[in-house]
């Protein structure tokens, strides 16, 4: 008997992604988030981009790593809570005059000052799933820590999709190098690549356009037209 067709994607959680993040969670049926990967420093897993007259800035979490070479994402604590309400304010210095920053701004001003996060994960989470109620995307989200994890890089990733009952892995293009397709083929799922298409431009703040800031820079600027911007594969 075949089973149902099913798409799932794997992927580490970033801190509020670009679009491009958001559109490979549209095109799949289930999302992994993948914390159970090594926290890799300099990365977006705890840091993004958003515009500013200044051009490109980072907005980053400072979290705690030093001698703590291999820990986990899901392992990462996030040192002390002052980034929180200074992060909210480069947001409103910054996007306030943004056609629909007000549309969002009370809720993810609760999101930054309301609270108060002690993991990395936890953190990347809310906002993700604030994310994906703004782009009305409901794919399912799941953990890597909701299965079992046991073998190389690329079984590991294997294992996730059988547990998950995937009949195909959705996988951005990154991991062409070291994928091995033909260890999903015999377990009877293909791969697929997410290229990330040309995404069309939308008016932007500040000089000229980048695509690869947070998506709250096309919320900020397109409120319920994001999607057009953002979910190609939802066109």
């Amino acid at each position: 008997m075949n089973r149902d067709a099913k798409r799932v994607a794997i992927v580490q959680s970033n801190y509020i992604p670009w679009k491009g993040y958001f559109d490979l969670i549209a095109a799949s049926d289930e999302f992994i988030l993948y914390d159970d990967a090594q926290y890799t420093r300099r990365d977006w897993r705890n840091r993004n981009q958003i515009k500013t007259p200044q051009g490109v800035q980072w907005l980053s979490v400072p979290v705690k790593v030093k001698g703590k070479y291999h820990q986990s994402i899901r392992e990462t604590e996030i040192d002390g809570a002052d980034w929180a309400p200074l992060h909210w304010k480069r947001l409103q210095q910054n996007y306030a005059r943004a056609p629909h920053f007000e549309r969002y701004a009370d809720e993810l001003e609760a999101l930054y000052t309301g609270r108060t996060y002690g993991m990395l994960s936890e953190l990347n989470f809310a906002m993700l799933t604030w994310t994906l109620r703004q782009l009305e995307i409901d794919t399912r989200v799941s953990s890597s820590s909701d299965y079992e994890l046991h073998g190389d890089r690329t079984e590991k990733l294997l294992n996730l999709c059988v547990q998950a009952g995937a009949t195909e892995y959705l996988s951005g293009p990154a991991a062409r190098s070291y994928l091995d397709e033909k260890l999903f083929a015999d377990a009877g799922v293909a791969v697929r690549w997410f290229d990330y298409p040309a995404y069309p431009e939308y008016p932007q703040q500040w000089g000229d356009f980048v695509h690869g800031v947070t998506v709250l820079d096309v919320l900020f600027n397109c409120g319920p037209d994001a999607r057009r911007y953002a979910l190609t594969s939802k066109a």
